[in-house]
């Protein structure tokens, strides 16, 4: 059976490649039986990109089976063999399975334990359904391709360990993948592919390049920026600056860390614990929190916080959090000073630094870490100001995309489950339908390309995440855009309207560059490396051929000149002969070389040479000068 019995609704939405490569894994499986009559099998779903069989073997399959093993799958493949299916009684299945008839090629002394424990696990309504292709038959819900001859190429690719049903306490499983397409070219072209993500691995290239390391001593999933990747992160920075300027948004700083208290009051706790570092238990004499004579905050109190020492000099104790999300701090930003819907749309922006207790096994080089630089900011606005702020969010998402050259990407707007309301979601069944409406419309009437998925929303409120596809089809969740109806309220937030009545904001969420971490990552992978002149971490290197003095003096003139436009420029002095430097800068993938020689020097000129472009020729200094800078400056592609 795949990997849990699917509904007839989910059946149908089984893409036809989804439907192909789930055959595969049934072939896999009549395979493997030939080869090892004794194989137990529990799941074999279609999975993103391929497929996959959990197997209980005594023999270690290896990479080296793979060969045999392919070669009995195109036996069966050419057999074209029917897909069959039979529906049967919970009984008779249960029967099928105590002779080890199920996942099998006829009767076998041990039952098919895996397949009677799901047999078990399936409601008494739901129609229980086997799959026939030849001898083998399976448990299954299909659906399948019309005949084994449909499933077309395929290729084993790798073999790891998997628990049953995900859970250590559970026996440990052999998993072998593959994957498989309608054509040959199809599976070329997508080994092809993978074998160009193998070179444009962000963590291979993070290396060769010197922008990030891991510290055993610093911790797993903490990256550190070496200089070069540190400029990148500047770039990215700046950038948002400018453009959130623009949009009329505002720069905030909060700390680090902050009470217990605040994350209680937010919602975060206990919804969102789990992914929180463990807090830190203080006791400590801290003095009274004095604030300045006539001060009236907008948030209402009727008592002393008692959160709040009574007074000088008295003994606290108090748990604390590394801050894990910006929200609750900007929230009490909002709260400081009184606000009126003259004030109102409000936009708070920070590259906020927060930490998330990422599990160990799901770390993975920059896009899942444990700290995270955020291009994070909150939009506090009226109702009526909502569908206009909503979309120049997305409006925003969208001129990013273009600068980056990135031409596939996909709104998922995530909605809630009403059965889990109170435990998953705020328990607020008005306030969903009507924020996740208004967040429809936005979408329905900007055009933007979105899917709609339910049981995904913030515990607060609907949201749309933003898969980004690189050059080479790799897809990345970078940014995030996330309506809140929740957070004001617990936060007792308030503006006056226009007849001076107190109202609630409505807040955005929004990160449309996701994190520093993630977004460098996808923007390795995307490049290969390869930046664009006002992006890379080394923008102009001087190469003299030859180690004159005058030589050298004219080269030290242009850096000067350059570093003067805060251009990222370096001078190689070393006495190495010119295919040398270049060969060095290439490796580094600096963006730009001028090669000066002798004549260079005397014609006031610089022959220009580009990554990946060649050499260009020489060109006067000041028109290369002015269109370096003029790159940069418009942040050409």
């Amino acid at each position: 059976m795949s990997d849990e019995r699917k509904t007839l609704e989910q059946r149908e939405q089984m893409t036809d490649i989804e439907r192909l490569r789930h055959s595969a894994s049934h072939v896999l499986a009549t395979a493997i039986l030939k080869l090892w009559p004794e194989a137990q099998f529990a799941a074999g779903p279609p999975v993103e990109n391929g497929f996959y069989y959990d197997v209980d073997l005594p023999h270690r399959i290896s990479p080296d089976d793979f060969e045999k093993i392919e070669a009995e799958m195109k036996n069966e493949i050419k057999a074209n063999r029917p897909f069959e299916r039979l529906e049967v009684s919970r009984d008779e299945a249960l029967a099928l399975g105590k002779k080890g008839r199920l996942a099998a090629l006829g009767e076998r002394p041990e039952p098919s334990k895996f397949k009677l424990d799901i047999i078990e696990n399936i409601p008494s309504d739901e129609k229980i359904s086997l799959y026939r292709n030849g001898d083998f038959i399976d448990l299954c819900a299909g659906p399948h391709v019309m005949r084994t001859g449909n499933i077309g190429a395929f290729k084993l690719t790798n073999v790891a360990s998997a628990y049953y049903k995900g859970d250590e306490k559970n026996p440990q499983l052999q998993r072998v993948y593959g994957t498989a397409f309608k054509t040959k070219k199809e599976l070329d072209d997508y080994f092809a592919m993978l074998e160009e993500a193998k070179k444009r691995d962000h963590r291979k290239l993070g290396r060769e390049l010197e922008l990030f390391v891991f510290d055993d001593d610093v911790g797993p999933g903490l990256p550190m920026l070496l200089p070069r990747g540190a400029v990148i992160a500047e770039e990215l920075e700046k950038l948002a600056k400018e453009t959130e300027f623009t949009a009329g948004y505002q720069r905030v700083r909060t700390p680090h860390i902050a009470r217990e208290s605040l994350y209680k009051k937010s919602g975060h706790l206990p919804y969102y614990a789990e992914s929180m570092f463990p807090p830190m238990e203080l006791e400590d004499k801290l003095p009274s929190l004095s604030r300045p004579a006539g001060f009236q905050p907008a948030e209402h109190t009727d008592q002393q916080d008692a959160d709040q020492p009574s007074q000088a000099g008295s003994l606290t104790s108090d748990r604390y959090y590394l801050k894990a999300m910006n929200c609750p701090h900007h929230h009490k930003l909002f709260a400081a000073v009184p606000r009126s819907y003259r004030d109102l749309p409000l936009r708070l922006a920070e590259y906020g630094t927060c930490y998330r207790y990422e599990q160990s096994g799901e770390l993975f080089g920059l896009m899942r870490v444990r700290s995270l630089q955020m291009n994070d900011a909150h939009l506090y606005m009226t109702p009526e100001q909502f569908e206009a702020e909503f979309n120049a969010v997305n409006e925003m998402y969208l001129n990013y995309f273009k600068l980056f050259g990135i031409d596939k990407y996909l709104m998922r707007f995530s909605t809630h489950d009403p059965a889990k309301l109170g435990q998953k979601f705020v328990d607020e069944p008005e306030l969903w339908k009507k924020t996740e409406e208004m967040t429809r419309n936005v979408l329905k009437n900007s055009g933007i390309n979105y899917v709609e998925v339910p049981n995904e929303a913030a515990f607060y409120g609907p949201k749309i995440d933003v898969q980004a596809w690189s050059v080479i089809g790799r897809e990345f969740s970078i940014a995030t855009n996330q309506v809140d109806f929740a957070q004001p309220r617990n936060f007792d937030l308030r503006y006056k309207d226009r007849d001076n009545i107190d109202k609630i904001p409505i807040c955005i969420h929004r990160a449309p560059l996701g994190t520093h971490e993630r977004f460098i990552g996808f923007l390795i992978e995307h490049y290969a490396g390869n930046f664009p002149l006002w992006l890379s971490p080394e923008q102009v290197r001087i190469l003299t051929i030859g180690d004159d003095p005058k030589l050298i003096d004219y080269a030290r003139s242009i850096l000067k000149e350059l570093r003067a436009h805060q251009v990222r420029a370096e001078i190689d002095e070393s006495s190495d002969k010119i295919n040398g430097k270049v060969q060095r800068a290439e490796q580094m993938k600096v963006h730009t070389m001028f090669v000066i020689g002798k004549r260079d020097m005397e014609a006031d000129a610089v022959s220009v040479r580009v990554h990946g472009k060649g050499n260009l020729g020489a060109r006067p200094r000041g028109e290369v000068v002015a269109d370096i800078l003029a790159a940069i400056r418009e942040r050409r592609t």
